[in-house]
């Protein structure tokens, strides 16, 4: 990863507080997602790809492809067609279905599923460059608050916690 951390210049209190958060939220998201996305690219994955891997390992036997794609959709920015993603998956070996539809990752889906984990924790690493767990805990408390503020849900993910 190319960081360039080291530039960074100082402002004033009052350069900062009159920054438009929108911008630098939406700069953050296309740099880090773009950063993702990248990296999943080298193993011919889609950010969706991730996610069903991530899912499903996490619950195996859990998730249906209407369940998951329920969960997934509003994290999705690109319109996917969920149902391409798991036949994808399926078809590459890594994922099976039961006669009830329920999801489970075979040993090669599990294997795929550490090499994305592998190249999503460069760019976690990346990120958190130069940021203590305190700046980074007070970011995440700050946009959950904003979220709350404009009506949104800023409670983690259930999965999440």
């Amino acid at each position: 990863m190319n960081t360039q951390t080291g530039n960074l210049q100082e402002y004033s209190h009052e350069e900062l507080a009159a920054q438009p958060i929108g911008a630098w939220t939406g700069l953050a998201y296309r740099r880090v997602v773009g950063a993702i996305r990248a990296q999943l690219a080298v193993e011919n994955l889609t950010q969706p790809h991730w996610w069903t891997l991530n899912h499903v390992s996490g619950a195996p036997g859990k998730w249906t492809r209407a369940t998951l794609t329920a969960r997934l959709t509003p994290y999705d920015d690109q319109a996917t067609d969920f149902d391409e993603v798991y036949d994808d998956l399926t078809t590459r070996g890594w994922l099976t279905e039961d006669a009830t539809g329920a999801m489970t990752l075979t040993e090669e889906g599990e294997a795929a599923l550490l090499r994305a984990r592998e190249r999503n924790l460069q760019v976690h690493h990346a990120t958190h460059e130069g940021i203590s767990p305190v700046d980074f805990v007070t970011t995440i408390n700050v946009l959950r608050r904003m979220v709350a503020n404009l009506g949104g849900n800023g409670n983690l993910p259930e999965d999440a916690k």
